[in-house]
Order: structure tokens, then C-alpha cells, then sequence
């Protein structure tokens, strides 16, 4: 694989929101693509490479004392960004990391570890959509480039040479509803690189709105005082969640797409590695990667565990954002539908209303699909994966039934342009309404890292061609 050659840029998007805005609007996805691109005289076009689906932070997965606390001093958010092997551009899930101070004082420091796998030759970070109540201040950025960049405990070792971005001046307040870029930054950042970027807000945020991503499956570093040219971040506390940051884009040739993941704790990777970057997603990037001529395809893990398709769950319901998510991501060519496990588990026993889930999910599924064809954007539905079993709460022969009904309907409905059998794939034959034992990450409704590589050896790279 090459490298993305050097007028290649890539820009991180940072989100927030309130509590009041947790459906998205249309808004979200801030300017036009045309009005940021650098070069407006060929075919180039921004592509997400990476995502995380943004969602307001429950009481329980704010950062950790004492990161919340009304005394803390002024502090960065570092975000450290491994790049992996390319050529055009090439996501791999990213992991990332930050947080804020949620009082009226300066907010805390805080290191992301992000893994994709764009290189790139200029960099560009994106403040995204400010919807906390709050303006949000950004006082200060640094990055910092090493291919050899260490991760051990609560350390982040970062070696190489930093520059500042926004030519050393502070980059003012992001107010409610504004997107902020930085220019492009000529940096050149080599296949599986490690790129280190510290943000610093001197005042802090007010509040206790705050957008973040729970299963993160990823360490955050935070820690007190103004490091963004640190080459050590110690001490402080550590979190398995990630804040503000929503996606990355990469400036990069026509043929390149972002293909978009809309799913549940199961595409999120509840059940895979902390920091082992073992999501289903993951280890489908790393098929793509070997297959030479699909190193186009960024790859957009837009899922969160409790997701539902229909109504409640944890985060905007999938008929509330897939807009958002799917439609209005850069570079969007193909979409993926996997859900709808909450929407069949948390529903009652009775066959009233399972049947009603199994048919509502089917007309979800269609509008989805309906509106993505009309927007050019090839889709491919995933069954859903079975979840029996002694001790596993969603376990019912009614809602089974409606599992099985829905999986029909999508297998043959024609609804999708592809589809993949997940639910065969990761199944039981023998007892199709549980995960085989050798894919069963123990609660008998996520797979384990085995069951995520079966899922990802089992997805159709054709329907990339």
C-alpha cells in the first residue's frame, strides 16, 4: 500500500451538544464541502475516514472526578491520532479520546488515542457544531507527529517535532450552533504514524451539557494544567469514553468514498479488546487493506450501544439520525443497516406488539434505504444476530419469531442493494436462536473478538466494486 500523497488533508470534527439538541438537524454536518475545499479548481472531495456517533453524556460516563469539579485548573485535550496504511485514503475505526470541564472553571487535560488509516501529507482539525449552552472556547492547539509514538498505562509519550495551529493566537469562543476549521496544515504524516493534537480552552466551558461517545472501548488520559506542547502526559486519571470528537475527513481523489456503519453496541464493539482495536469495523478495515484495490473505502463506525431504530434506547434513535449519520456524511457512498436488536429485546412478549416492532422496523429499514438510493448511496442491510439464552434478557420465543421474520424480510425483500447474514454467520446451526458458543462474548447477545473476526470475514467486499 502507498501513501496518501502529499496535497492530501485530513480534518477532525468536534461536536457538542445539549440537551436539547440530542435528535440532529440538518445543520450538523455544517458548511458545504465545496466552500472548504483547498483547491476548488479539480475533483477532489472530503471523505470521512473516521466517526463516532455523537450522543449527549449520561450522568454516569462524565469524565472522572477530579474533572468535573469546580476548582480544577486550566488543562488540554490531547488527541493522539495513529494513522495506518493508505493509498487515496483508507479509515481505520479510530479511537479517541477528551473532556472538558463541566463547571464554570477552566476545564482539564485529557489524551485521545485515535487509530485510522489515512496518511496524509496536511492536516486540518474542525471544531464541529457547537450545540452546548455554553460557548466553547479554544485557546490554544499544538500537534505533534512520531511514527514511533508510545501508549503505556496513564502515559502518553509523545516524541517529535510540534507545531501550533492557529498561527499561536487563540481561536476565540466556538458559539452555540458554529462550525470552526483550522487551515490546512502541511504535515506529513506517514502510513500507521502517530499524530499526538492538544487543544487548550483557557476559560473552560460552562454547563453540563457535553457530547460525547460512551463505549469508546479506548483509555482517555486527562490531566490538569495548559500541556498542549508537553511531550508527557502522567498522573491524572484515565476514562473508557470519548468526548467532543465526531469525525475525521480526508481531502482526497474522486474514487474515494466513506462507507457508513449505522448500528448498535454490536458495530460499536461491546465485547472486543479496550484499546485493541478489534471492533467488527476494525478487523473489516484490515480485509480491505489486504484486498489492494478497496484501499478507497473509508470505513465510519456510526453505532452506540442501547441504540434503537424506533423509539427510546440510549442517543437519538436511528430514524432521528440517520440522516446525520449516514446521508449527510463527506464522501458518503455506501451505507450499512444493522440494528434493530433493542428495538425487538426491550419490546413486550406479547405477539401484538412484536408484531408490530417486526413491522415497523421494516418500513424504517425501507425509508432508510429509499432515501439513500435517492441520494446515490448503494446500501447493504446485516440480519439480526441471535440473543438466547439462559440469563440473557432479551431471550423469548416471541421475540424470536419476530428476529427470524425481520431477517426474512431483509434477506428477501430487495429492499437493500446487498445483503450479509449475520445472524448465520455468528449463529448456532443447531440452536439458530443463539450465538454459537465459540463466538459468545458470554452475554449471549455480543459476540466475542472471535465472532467480530467471523462477522468481518464473512462481509461481501464485492459489494464495494
Amino acid at each position: 500500500m502507498l501513501s496518501l500523497p502529499r496535497w492530501a488533508a485530513i480534518a477532525a470534527s468536534l461536536l457538542l451538544l445539549s440537551p436539547t439538541s440530542a435528535v440532529p438537524t440538518p445543520e450538523d454536518i455544517g458548511p458545504s464541502r465545496d466552500a472548504l475545499a483547498p483547491r476548488a479548481d479539480d475533483d477532489w472531495h472530503w471523505v470521512a475516514t473516521w466517526t463516532s456517533m455523537p450522543q449527549l453524556v449520561e450522568p454516569n460516563n462524565m469524565p472522572p472526578s477530579p474533572f468535573v469539579s469546580s476548582n480544577t485548573p486550566p488543562s488540554p485535550i490531547r488527541l493522539v491520532v495513529q494513522i495506518g496504511k493508505s493509498q487515496g485514503m483508507l479509515a481505520k475505526n479510530m479511537t479517541g479520546n477528551s473532556s472538558t470541564n463541566l463547571s464554570s472553571t477552566p476545564p482539564p487535560g485529557c489524551g485521545k488515542a485515535w487509530t485510522f488509516s489515512s496518511a496524509g501529507a496536511r492536516l486540518r482539525l474542525r471544531r464541529g457544531k457547537n450545540l452546548a449552552r455554553a460557548r466553547v472556547p479554544i485557546t490554544a492547539a499544538s500537534m505533534t507527529y512520531k511514527k514511533g509514538l508510545e501508549q503505556r498505562g496513564g502515559h502518553i509519550l509523545l516524541h517529535g517535532h510540534t507545531c501550533t495551529l492557529d498561527d499561536g493566537s487563540s481561536a476565540g469562543p466556538l458559539p452555540r450552533g458554529q462550525v470552526a476549521y483550522t487551515d490546512p496544515i502541511d504535515f506529513d504524516a506517514a502510513p500507521q504514524a502517530n499524530i499526538a493534537v492538544s487543544i487548550y480552552s483557557q476559560p473552560g466551558q460552562s454547563g453540563s451539557s457535553i457530547t460525547g461517545h460512551p463505549g469508546s472501548r479506548t483509555t482517555s488520559h486527562m490531566q490538569s494544567g495548559n500541556r498542549v506542547s508537553a511531550a508527557t502526559l502522567s498522573g491524572g486519571a484515565n476514562t473508557k469514553h470519548w468526548y467532543f470528537v465526531s469525525a475525521v475527513e480526508a481531502w482526497a481523489p474522486p474514487e474515494a468514498g466513506a462507507f457508513v456503519i449505522l448500528g448498535d453496541s454490536i458495530t460499536d464493539g461491546r465485547g472486543s479488546t479496550d484499546d485493541g482495536n478489534d471492533r467488527w469495523p476494525d478487523l473489516l478495515l484490515a480485509r480491505l487493506q489486504k484486498a489492494g484495490n478497496l484501499s478507497h473505502v473509508g470505513v465510519n463506525n456510526q453505532a452506540a450501544g442501547g441504540n434503537a431504530v424506533l423509539n427510546g434506547g440510549l442517543g437519538p434513535t436511528l430514524l432521528t439520525r440517520y440522516e446525520r449519520d449516514a446521508l449527510r456524511v463527506a464522501g458518503v457512498k455506501w451505507v450499512m443497516v444493522f440494528e434493530g436488536v433493542n428495538d425487538i429485546g426491550g419490546g413486550g412478549t406479547d405477539s401484538g406488539t412484536q408484531n408490530g416492532i417486526g413491522s415497523r422496523l421494516q418500513q424504517a429499514f425501507e425509508k432508510i434505504a429509499r432515501d439513500c438510493k435517492a441520494a446515490g448511496i448503494k446500501t447493504i442491510g446485516g440480519t439480526i444476530t441471535p440473543f438466547g439464552g439462559n440469563g440473557q434478557s432479551y431471550s423469548n420465543p416471541t421475540r424470536e419469531q419476530t428476529r427470524v421474520k425481520v431477517n426474512d424480510w431483509i434477506l428477501k425483500s430487495g429492499t437493500f442493494d446487498a445483503t450479509v447474514d449475520f445472524g448465520a454467520l455468528i449463529g448456532d446451526p443447531s440452536v439458530k436462536s443463539q450465538l454459537a458458543r465459540q463466538y459468545d462474548g458470554g452475554d449471549h447477545l455480543h459476540p466475542n473478538v472471535a465472532g467480530y473476526q467471523a462477522m468481518a470475514n464473512g462481509f461481501p467486499l464485492d459489494f464495494f466494486k
